[in-house]
Parts: C-alpha cells; sequence; structure tokens
C-alpha cells in the first residue's frame, strides 16, 4: 500500500512541478507513495475564501484562523480510515533531522502535513498537531516549501524508491552512522591540477572502505561536529 501525504496548503499549485518530477515523480508513477493536496480556502466561512484575520493586540500581518483550519484537518483524518499524525510546519517546531524522517517513514502509511503562510497560525491551531517541525532556523514565505522536503525526504526512505534496496545507506546524514558523506569522484582522473585520490583507483575495497569512513569522520569533525556530539549523546543526526 502506498504512503499517503495529504497537504493543507493555500497554494497548491506550488506543488506540480516538484510532484512530477525525479525520484518523487517516479515513486508516484510506481504507486509508492500518493499526494493529495486539499485548499484551505475551500473551508472559509464566506464566498471569499477568508482563512485570516488580524491578530488580537495588534501587530503586523494577518493570523490563520482556527474555524477554517479545523474543519479542513477534520475532512482530510476522514477521507481515510488509516491513522495519520498531523504534522504541523512551522519554524517553532523541532528541527527535522534524518532520524525524524526516519521516524516518519516508518510510523505507518499516512501523513497529514499542515503548510503555515502570513504570520502564522492561531495558538489554537497547534491542539491539532501531534508534531510540529521546522526544516531551519530562518524564515520562509509559507510551509509548502517544507512540506515538500518532507515528502523528498520520506520518499527517498522508502523501499525501492531510489531503485536500489541500499541506496541510501551511504549518504549524508546517515541515520547509522551520524556522519556526513565521504568525498566523491568520477571521470576524468585529473581535473585542472585537482587528481582523484589514488586509493579510489586501486581496486582494493578494504582500503577503500577505511578511507571513505575515515574521510567522513574528518569532514563531519571539520564542518558539523554537532553531528558528532548528538551522536554520542544518543540525540541523532541533524541537517
Amino acid at each position: 500500500m502506498a504512503l499517503r501525504f495529504d497537504v493543507i496548503t493555500l497554494f497548491p499549485e506550488a506543488f506540480t512541478s516538484v510532484l512530477e518530477s525525479s525520484i518523487i515523480g517516479r515513486a508516484r508513477r510506481e504507486a509508492r507513495i500518493e499526494v493529495l493536496l486539499t485548499n484551505l480556502r475551500s473551508f472559509a466561512s464566506d464566498k471569499r475564501g477568508t482563512v485570516d484575520d488580524k491578530p488580537f493586540g495588534g501587530g503586523p500581518g494577518m493570523v490563520l484562523m482556527p474555524q477554517p483550519m479545523f474543519r479542513a484537518v477534520e475532512h482530510v483524518k476522514a477521507l481515510d480510515p488509516r491513522p495519520a499524525p498531523v504534522v504541523l510546519l512551522t519554524p517553532q517546531g523541532a528541527r527535522l533531522t534524518q532520524g525524524a524522517v526516519h521516524r516518519l517513514a516508518t510510523q505507518g502509511r499516512r501523513l497529514i502535513l499542515v503548510c503555515g503562510h502570513y504570520e502564522g497560525f492561531d495558538e489554537r491551531i497547534r491542539t491539532l498537531a501531534d508534531l510540529e517541525l521546522s526544516i531551519g532556523d530562518y524564515v520562509l514565505t509559507g510551509g509548502e516549501l517544507p512540506a515538500l522536503v518532507v515528502i523528498d525526504a520520506v520518499t527517498r526512505l522508502l523501499p525501492g524508491a531510489l531503485g536500489a534496496e541500499d541506496g541510501t545507506r551511504e549518504e549524508s546524514f546517515s541515520v547509522a552512522e551520524g556522519l556526513l558523506e565521504y568525498p566523491q569522484y568520477t571521470r576524468p582522473r585529473e581535473f585542472r591540477g585537482m587528481a582523484v585520490p589514488e586509493v579510489l583507483l586501486s581496486g582494493d575495497h578494504a582500503a577503500i572502505a577505511k578511507w571513505r569512513a575515515e574521510q567522513a569522520e574528518a569532514r563531519t569533525r571539520q564542518r558539523r561536529s554537532d553531528l558528532l556530539e548528538d551522536s554520542q549523546q544518543g540525540l541523532g543526526t541533524r541537517d
């Protein structure tokens, strides 16, 4: 059975090209995943499709109202009998890590992703969420890009999605190792004075594996020492 993503968004058109392309597009065509987009405006109380209003207490921007969002989430839940955690995509959420992606990919066969917009959610909307996620410490216009990040990252971990069962084992942010990926090279052997390390040309698989392990640890220590600290503390990897 395909893993189903339900996305509640104000801008379903923002998803079209990505969902039809590359690994996600192939996974959809092969029925490994299905993605259903629900327009939040369809659950507004007026003909104008109003889903936001000014914040109480004053301040800039507009806030998403609870009524349309509650209706939308309740409607989407009823579309499929499979249990589905509701994931709120918000900069106030927990940082999305490869460990979190792995849990999302293995905990069930359905996810509901809720995209924020404008100045954020009415606080009461948070009661709908089983999980709040952020893809990084920066501000985006809305939750559509984070939703696509979650869909892409989760899809890659599904069996057969990459065309090979072990295709994700040696990628960056390995759940098992907590390390960045080692340096990769392809032809030509030398380019503008930069040569491929001899060990990769040696055919000695044990030596190559040793070199890659050393390079992965050195690169992680240099660029993302926090990953090593998290791994040692049993907290998983960060991205």
